[in-house]
């Protein structure tokens, strides 16, 4: 019965074709129950999870788990628009045709022949191009002020990299330190208030400190060109290597971690480190 779509498709364009129409055929009457009950809110947290696979892969160098989380994040594109069809709000073709649309009107330097010859039109660096990009986006968006523009950073990004954009945001207009030494003085000065209560009853402070403390960090690595979220991650990577060392040698060791010292425990952390220089 669907013989059809067992075969690869050859092209681009029918390769696409051919996910959508079994997309179409599950969300149909004969089709899974599963997938005919799913809403552009239910499945919100596969597109998340399907998009930090996809990273996972980036940062492992898995190309060919890169191409299969890929297709993942492809079939939930696919699946939203399909959703969107289903309520006459949008379709797969205008999700296309609208970011086509996008790209060539953020790049006037290369699809408008006639602006590119005007002077100062002419994309010649990276940074040009982006305050370009960003300046034609704040217009798409009807942004009237820079607080606009920070409104419309989406408050489901990562803690780390909303406060990166924000603060980016603001030094677009200057408000923003004049070297990194500032920026490390911010940082002590946010430790020093949070270690002033941080013994208190007020949850609700604490939580305040804390977070100024971590955007007062984002600064930092701001100013060195750090992505935070890339810098905890390698962190927390760390962290898990060298703790795996600590059980691993306890194990060998005829120990169990909950009855080892702190002490034990910190020169086999110790131990970890050294090994890795």
């Amino acid at each position: 019965m669907y013989e059809e779509y067992y075969r690869p498709a050859e092209t681009d364009a029918e390769a696409v074709e051919r996910l959508k129409e079994i997309i179409h055929i599950l969300r149909g009457e004969n089709g899974c129950p599963w997938d005919r009950e799913q809403t552009h809110e239910s499945l919100r947290r596969c597109l998340i999870e399907e998009t930090y696979e996809v990273i996972d892969a980036i940062e492992k160098k898995d190309a060919d788990n890169l191409e299969e989380e890929l297709g993942d994040v492809l079939l939930q594109v696919v699946m939203h628009s399909e959703i969107g069809e289903e309520s006459g709000r949008f379709s797969l073709k205008t999700v296309a045709n609208r970011v086509s649309d996008k790209m060539i009107r953020r790049h006037p330097h290369v699809f408008d022949e006639k602006g590119a010859k005007i002077e100062g039109n002419q994309a010649e660096t990276i940074d040009n191009v982006l305050e370009r990009w960003e300046n034609v986006k704040r217009n798409e968006h009807g942004a009237r002020s820079q607080t606009d523009s920070m409104k419309s950073i989406p408050k489901s990004l990562p803690a780390l990299l909303l406060s990166d954009k924000v603060q980016r945001k603001a030094a677009e207009v200057g408000f923003d330190w004049d070297s990194v030494d500032e920026a490390f003085e911010k940082v002590k000065e946010e430790t020093a208030e949070l270690l002033e209560i941080y013994d208190g009853c007020d949850m609700d402070h604490i939580k305040e400190e804390v977070g100024d403390l971590l955007f007062a960090v984002v600064n930092v690595a701001r100013f060195l060109h750090i992505d935070p979220e890339e810098a905890l991650h390698f962190t927390a990577d760390k962290f898990i290597r060298r703790f795996g060392y600590i059980e691993d040698t306890a194990r060998d060791q005829g120990r169990v971690l909950p009855d080892m010292t702190l002490a034990e425990m910190d020169e086999l952390w110790e131990q970890a480190k050294s090994k890795e220089k």
